[in-house]
């Protein structure tokens, strides 16, 4: 799946939108199931995912309201690299890009930000996710 990130040096964690957070217990674990909606500005296109509990911190956003989150660890597929990272689960219905890239993100590939130049690796097409029904 792919889904379009902005790149911000300024935050330390990445995060990742999601509309629908739930926990549970699977083999004495905690685990967190969370529903995105992967395409910006659409709100039908809808998947449904789960991962393991990594942490659970306190987030300062951008305006300085302090929110309690989830992380999860996940790989990072960029220019057929694969990376490591943490993501935080948030609701970033009102922001533009579903995915936020922190510095610690860019650190764990090694990158570097050019920021007078966008889409690198390329455009990816849209992909049609099919609605998800209510687990």
């Amino acid at each position: 799946m792919s889904i379009k990130a902005k790149v911000d040096t300024g935050a330390r964690t990445s995060a990742l939108h999601t509309y629908r957070i739930e926990t549970f217990c699977k083999d004495n674990k905690d685990y967190v199931r969370f529903w995105i909606h992967p395409l910006q500005k659409n709100q039908e296109s809808s998947i449904c995912c789960e991962a393991v509990v990594h942490d659970k911190r306190i987030v300062k956003d951008s305006g300085g309201h302090s929110e309690d989150r989830y992380v999860i660890k996940t790989n990072l597929l960029i220019a057929e690299q694969t990376y490591p990272i943490e993501l935080t689960l948030t609701n970033r219905e009102d922001m533009l890009f579903r995915m936020l890239l922190g510095r610690a993100a860019l650190t764990s590939g090694n990158m570097i930000v050019d920021p007078d130049a966008a889409y690198l690796t390329g455009k990816q097409h849209k992909k049609k996710y099919k609605k998800l029904t209510q687990v």
